[in-house]
């Protein structure tokens, strides 16, 4: 199966956006090559750009709202005590983490002059070739252990953040049941009545043709399935297409 997930409202978005570009960083930082540690590079600076406003307030409610949601279920017996506190141990120690964070979110980056001299040379298309900026083809010729020190220092103060986006998107995610659904000719619609979902996920079998395109709002949900058509613009599958359909909330 894969899966696609589409948010329904813009703090989900962004949790998502940073949950994409920390994985992004992870990815290319474990690397040896110069080159994907550029890209490393590249994706703490947008995890920057995104992470601004109230972004570690709003994480911090979220996270009290779900222990204080969790912690009565400590006396339920059909749920597993061990598991139950390993999320409450985890949720109140991102927390502590949070609240641990003075000023504002990547203000040690701001105020590193030349990680921010790169950030803004990197704007410009091929604005970081070595006759630009020698010191930035300096140190990508640097030993990889040494630049990936580097990377992680710099990452080091947005980790509370991804603890805690990682919980509280697995609790979205695992919130609702994925129900069969059949798109006849390649749509589908689903009126919205009751709880409003905060995300959707589409399961798909990976070996249909198609992609689903999605559009919703607080009344509808719309699904429009998509093949690929080669040189041309893509098609709308005229066919039936069965898929799993998630609704997510917390």
């Amino acid at each position: 199966m894969i899966t696609y997930e589409y948010p329904l409202n813009e703090r989900v978005r962004t949790l998502m956006r940073m949950e994409n570009l920390f994985a992004k960083f992870a990815h290319f930082a474990e690397q040896h090559e110069a080159w994907d540690h550029h890209a490393a590079l590249l994706s703490l600076f947008e995890i920057l750009e995104v992470a601004r406003g109230d972004l570690k307030s709003d994480l911090i409610q979220e996270l009290e709202r779900q222990k204080h949601t969790l912690e009565p279920l400590r006396n339920n017996p059909s749920v597993k005590s061990e598991a139950l506190e390993a999320v409450l141990h985890n949720i109140i120690r991102t927390i502590t983490q949070l609240q641990s964070l003075s000023g504002k979110i990547g203000q040690h980056l701001r105020d590193n002059e030349w990680v921010m001299s790169i950030k803004q040379r990197a704007c410009i298309p091929g604005g970081v070739c070595e006759f630009d900026v020698p010191s930035y083809h300096y140190w990508l010729s640097l030993d990889p252990e040494i630049r990936r020190n580097n990377l992680h220092e710099w990452m080091a103060p947005f980790d509370p953040l991804n603890s805690a986006i990682e919980i509280i998107l697995k609790i979205l995610r695992e919130s609702g049941q994925p129900t069969l659904q059949v798109a006849p000719k390649g749509a589908y619609q689903q009126m919205v009545s009751g709880r409003v979902a905060q995300m959707l996920r589409v399961g798909l079998d990976e070996d249909l043709p198609c992609f689903p395109e999605i559009s919703a709002n607080k009344y509808a949900i719309n699904i429009r399935f998509t093949a690929l058509g080669g040189a041309a613009r893509p098609r709308v599958c005229d066919t039936q297409v069965e898929f799993d359909l998630t609704l997510c909330c917390l």
